[in-house]
């Protein structure tokens, strides 16, 4: 395997986007945490539940149509919010949009990424905005407010993270926050000129390597520099009633991002948000954490319906995303899978992983008798 036409599932994605990475940014990829025993469980979790088809069923259309968050949508996932797309690929949070767009799903735009919110401004279709909460909480809510201005629809603060995680291999490769340069990450970087041209190459032609996005110019930083006071993330101090202020604020959908307890669902609609995302931030966040497939059903239990309800963390075929609706998800959102396709070919890349996911939850779904995303539930799973 060795181009693109030649991938036919995420895994053949995910192979050649590791060809085509140094080592280090393939790791900040690829990696979870501390022992890193959460994305083995989240596959797992996915593996455990089984299916119990119907035949017979006259299943030569499928219908795909659905809307998540009230907007509708070609497919029943969305691309998540990833940070650091900008290093796998030149812009590659734009290849990702455009890849999204085409398909007539939703694109979430990391408050992480290297690109500011008004740059996806040219990109119709459905856009999300993904927050991260800024030491200086007024540059949090400007950023708000920046995102309702160019046209994002939902809102998605991210809960999961209230201190940074405990990522050592970023350390090791010196590809954590500023980057630093070493003799090993550099070798690295040179062994791979493809991607070093195509990308820092293309950077430094046009002004020099990326800069932490969406703070105003004079606090801008790039990514070998340490953030000025006031622009590194802290969520330590979080609380709901920063969540009510988010929510008084936000005029369109607000959505909380790293839910894995029914208790805290409960207290999220309370709040006035109008979804929660299932995650355990794709096993980046705290390691031994349960899998969210496993907490999804006790959470879509307890808020009745009242509430979007969203799943990530470990999809990797259409298979997966059936089985998130089957047990109560509205739909599902992707983050690695299409960071494989953008990191071994840009937006062709990321349009390739949408596309088998699309056919292979199509073919799922027929192999159940299933004609219409409605007709998912629990009874298609044994």
């Amino acid at each position: 395997m060795g181009s693109l036409q030649d991938c036919w599932n995420i895994e053949d994605l995910r192979k050649l986007a590791r060809r085509r990475l140094p080592h280090g940014v393939w790791e900040y990829l690829e990696r979870g945490v501390e022992d890193e025993t959460g994305m083995t469980r989240n596959r797992e979790a996915f593996e455990r539940i089984t299916f119990r088809p119907r035949v017979l069923r006259h299943v030569d259309r499928i219908d795909f149509s659905t809307s998540l968050l009230g907007s509708a949508s070609a497919l029943p996932f969305a691309i998540a919010p990833t940070g650091a797309a900008g290093m796998m690929w030149y812009r590659g949070d734009l290849a990702l949009a455009r890849a999204a767009a085409k398909a007539g799903i939703p694109f979430c735009i990391s408050s992480a990424s290297t690109m500011d919110v008004e740059e996806f401004a040219e990109i119709e279709g459905t856009r999300w905005f993904q927050l991260y909460m800024w030491e200086n909480r007024e540059l949090s809510f400007d950023v708000v407010r920046r995102a309702h201005e160019a046209g994002c629809e939902a809102l998605f603060v991210t809960l999961d993270l209230p201190v940074p995680p405990n990522r050592e291999y970023l350390w090791r490769n010196g590809f954590g926050m500023p980057f630093q340069l070493n003799r090993r990450n550099v070798t690295d970087m040179l062994a791979h000129p493809r991607w070093f041209a195509s990308v820092v190459g293309r950077y430094m032609l046009e002004g020099g390597l990326p800069q932490q996005a969406n703070l105003p110019h004079e606090m801008k930083h790039s990514v070998v520099r340490g953030a000025k006071p006031g622009a590194l993330f802290k969520q330590d101090n979080l609380d709901w009633e920063d969540v009510k202020r988010l929510r008084d604020m936000w005029p369109g959908k607000l959505v909380l991002k790293g839910i894995l307890h029914p208790e805290d669902a409960c207290l999220a609609q309370q709040a006035g948000a109008d979804g929660v995302v299932v995650s355990n931030h794709g096993a980046r966040a705290l390691d031994h954490s349960i899998a969210a497939i496993d907490a999804l059903p006790e959470i879509a239990a307890a808020v009745g319906g009242g509430m979007s309800v969203l799943l990530d963390s470990g999809i990797r075929r259409g298979s997966d995303v059936v089985k998130a609706l089957a047990l109560g998800a509205e739909g599902a959102m992707v983050g690695r899978a299409t960071l494989y396709g953008m990191a071994a070919a840009g937006e062709p890349g990321a349009t390739r992983a949408i596309e088998l996911l699309k056919d292979e939850t199509s073919r799922t779904m027929a192999m159940l008798g299933l004609t219409s995303l409605a007709q998912i539930d629990s009874s298609a799973l044994a």
